[in-house]
């Protein structure tokens, strides 16, 4: 059970809370020594190497599907390097939303402190990442792949109504799914070399990000007032649902060749889908419960999301 004990000492099922500033500090200074200039850093000139996948193919959304076990290898790596653009195309849209919270969540907070320049550096990372998926979608000759009208729209309600413990869980959710798939992609050699180098900076810089976010999002569970821990459960049970829906936009099998409604309908049944889909989920997921989130209404919304066993 989470409690608060004496008045500037923080523990949670977890443990102590580290101190606030302490934690900036030495995320500022882990910044100082391993960010990247991807302009800089990746060969955006060389040209892809013929048979070499975009993304993991066991990643990919029909993997191991019978409409799969039917198309060309050929296809199947088209079908990855679209569904990379549309990964990519998420990512913009999420990592705008994430800076609009991180922004609003410290507008009233002391400008010197290492906290608020740990978010200002954050949002730096995340103005780089965003240039870099949209260079990545317009080397590749794909469409960006925005998301529905319908979840523009609620990505547009949340960030305007979220409480900080539910900004920082929407954070992690957009982020631990995707950093999991990263993670099997950068040192896998199947896959052509400017998308392991993207995806090898977006790990190494993300993982302060996760760090910062978690940490946060311990400290908000103790201290927020019950109303506002009960919105967040309720808040982020949706955007898992949002989320999960939006991870593969359909329009990529219309664009390869393929009958979007049966390609949908084989993804919804495919259990190795699911299982990759929770697996990269599960960090994330034991996380939230043990510090409380997973509680509730809140608890079956994840449940319906498809990303919590």
């Amino acid at each position: 059970m989470t409690t608060v004990t004496e008045a500037d000492v923080l523990r949670d099922a977890l443990g102590l809370l580290k101190d606030r500033e302490q934690v900036a500090e030495r995320l500022l200074d882990s910044s100082a020594k391993h960010s990247f200039d991807p302009d800089r850093e990746l060969d955006w000139d060389a040209p892809y190497e013929d048979g070499k996948w975009f993304w993991p193919p066991e990643l990919v959304s029909l993997y191991d599907t019978p409409l799969w076990k039917r198309m060309s290898e050929e296809q199947r790596i088209l079908l990855s390097q679209h569904e990379a653009a549309a990964l990519a195309s998420l990512g913009i849209w999420f990592e705008i939303i994430l800076m609009q919270l991180l922004v609003r969540h410290i507008y009233d907070k002391p400008a010197t402190s290492a906290h608020v320049r740990y978010a200002l550096t954050e949002i730096e990372d995340e103005c780089r990442h965003s240039k870099m998926f949209a260079r990545l979608i317009a080397h590749g000759g794909t469409p960006w792949y925005p998301v529905s009208r319908v979840h523009r729209n609620l990505g547009r309600l949340f960030k305007t109504i979220s409480t900080t413990p539910g900004s920082f869980t929407a954070t992690l959710l957009g982020e631990e799914i995707l950093d999991w798939m990263q993670r099997l992609t950068f040192p896998d050699e199947r896959v052509q070399p400017l998308i392991r180098g993207i995806t090898r900076i977006h790990v190494v810089e993300e993982a302060r990000h996760v760090r910062y976010a978690r940490e946060e999002l311990r400290r908000q569970m103790l201290t927020a007032p019950r109303w506002s821990q009960e919105f967040t459960r309720v808040s982020s049970g949706e955007f898992a649902r949002v989320f999960s829906v939006a991870f593969v936009n359909p329009e990529v099998y219309t664009n390869v060749g393929l009958d979007k409604q049966e390609a949908m309908a084989q993804v919804k049944a495919s259990g190795h889908r699911r299982e990759v889909m929770q697996t990269g989920a599960k960090r994330l997921t034991d996380f939230l419960d043990d510090i409380g989130v997973l509680r509730g209404v809140g608890r079956r919304l994840w449940r319906s999301s498809g990303l919590l066993a």
